[in-house]
């Protein structure tokens, strides 16, 4: 049985590239019987970037909700807050004394921002060995990761297998990453990547009104209602493309290449999609965000049984340290 690890950030609540290219593919994953899934709300790693307790608390509840109304299963697998499991910072400072600064100052996630050194604060230059110890803690065996994050995973590797060369004993599995290369890169409204950090997502949970006014915001070219339109290099199009059923997309391409046929148009047709698509997630979404003492309850439960596992680890990796018998 191989388990599978993934984690995702609690710095906003989760936007439709998060849901399309991460959360549902993780959940299709979990569903498989020879898979175990350890799902978790990294909020210890939105720290590095967000202060506020209380938006972090309430993007936490978005993310838990979020997961549960596109059907994971937190009964047959484990669901948990990564701050409510203490072993995590403990392996964090264990494994930051194996990892060289070279491998650090290397990282896609600090050179990203180096050339701004006064906006990089330490738990943002360590933050591949918290990763690190987010997956070595549970002997994960697969995690799903985009391509941006393989660096991450390899890094991840090579620290596990500097603790066990010197423990003399494969405590700490090498984990594998799982990298789908079918899953394309979401465009936002502005056709880059959807991204909270581009500020051009788009919330499928927002109230009926608002999520139709993000919807009429993304970007088209200035051709004509009756001019003929390119549907492969329109944003709108690929959205819907993204959602709706074949044969609705194949409608929406004719249209455009007829003519005749307005962005407004289509920006209306994926509006309703959106809708009728996500029309039980986003009623699940905010049943759970109104009973938020059930999802406390829900994240609980998870975070006893996540803790289980991480204390055995935690333990072998004291005795061989020294600082247990």
């Amino acid at each position: 049985m191989a388990r599978i690890l993934t984690g995702i950030q609690s710095s906003g609540r989760p936007h439709l590239g998060n849901i399309l290219g991460a959360i549902k593919p993780a959940i299709e994953l979990s569903k498989n019987p020879q898979n175990e899934s350890f799902f978790f709300i990294a909020d210890l790693h939105s720290l590095t970037t967000l202060k506020n307790g209380a938006e972090r608390g309430e993007y936490v509840r978005a993310i838990a909700a979020t997961w549960l109304a596109f059907g994971f299963d937190y009964k047959k697998n484990v669901f948990w807050r990564q701050s409510r499991v203490q072993e995590h910072t403990e392996l964090n400072w264990y494994l930051n004394c194996f990892t060289p600064f070279p491998m650090l100052a290397n990282a896609t996630s600090f050179k990203d921002k180096s050339e701004k050194l006064s906006d990089v604060n330490a738990g943002l230059f360590t933050y591949p060995v918290l990763q690190a110890a987010d997956i070595l803690l549970y002997n994960a065996n697969i995690i799903p990761v985009g391509k941006d994050q393989k660096q991450h995973l390899e890094m991840s590797k090579d620290i596990a297998n500097r603790f066990n060369i010197l423990a003399g004993e494969d405590i700490l599995v090498l984990p594998e990453p799982k990298i789908d290369e079918r899953i394309m890169t979401i465009p936002g409204l502005d056709g880059q990547k959807m991204s909270k950090s581009y500020h051009n997502y788009i919330d499928i949970f927002l109230p009926e009104n608002e999520l139709k006014k993000v919807t009429k915001k993304i970007l088209s070219d200035s051709k004509q209602l009756e001019e003929p339109k390119d549907p492969d290099n329109d944003i709108t199009f690929q959205l819907y493309s993204l959602v709706a059923k074949e044969a609705d997309v194949e409608t929406m391409r004719r249209n455009y290449l007829n003519g005749g046929y307005g962005y407004g148009h289509a920006k209306q047709a994926l509006f309703e999609c959106f809708m009728e698509v996500f029309a039980e997630p986003r009623r699940i979404f905010n049943y759970y965000m109104e009973n938020t003492e059930e999802l406390e309850s829900i994240l609980v439960e998870g975070e006893a049984k996540a803790r289980e596992i991480a204390q055995e680890t935690i333990g072998k990796v004291r005795k061989v340290l020294g600082f247990s018998s």
